[in-house]
């Protein structure tokens, strides 16, 4: 059962991706700000719907403490300890951690950011998929965050 939902933002939102978040610059990940959370520990997915029914993940991270900021900029490595310790997993490019908007020249791709607040650690292994991560949240998820959007070009 869901308690009220998590409110997130990105400094961002609804606007266009700063570059030192995307490939054309530093490639660091945006702080993330949450609200209202009843849950003990979060989840985040970031993903770029890239047609009707297909997306690409960005940035899968799980198995951390509900905190009311996720800073910038948080390391590459599939298991963190500094800001705070996460588990990340194997984004849509092969690497873990976040790796930021890179379309193709001329496409608009529009970002979606979401975070869920969990009743538990999930203690899957680091580096696992998307769709392990979601197995495993089945029935954990107390709290949703809507969503933060942004869009990105070059």
């Amino acid at each position: 059962m869901e308690n009220e939902n998590l409110f997130i933002s990105i400094d961002f939102d609804k606007g266009n991706f700063p570059k030192k978040h995307t490939c054309d610059g530093e490639n660091i990940s945006p702080q993330i700000n949450i609200d209202r959370i009843h849950s003990g520990y979060l989840a985040v997915i970031v993903d770029d719907w890239i047609g009707p029914s297909e997306r690409f993940t960005h940035w899968l991270m799980w198995d951390f403490e509900s905190r009311p900021v996720i800073p910038e900029n948080i390391p590459k490595a599939a298991l963190i300890t500094a800001p705070f310790a996460a588990v990340q997993g194997t984004n849509d490019f092969g690497s873990t951690g976040y790796r930021g908007p890179c379309p193709h020249p001329g496409e608009v791709h529009t970002y979606y950011f979401n975070v869920y607040g969990l009743d538990t650690i999930l203690g899957i292994p680091a580096g696992s998929k998307r769709d392990v991560l979601e197995d495993a949240m089945k029935g954990h998820v107390l709290q949703y965050g809507g969503q933060a959007i942004a869009t990105y070009s070059r």
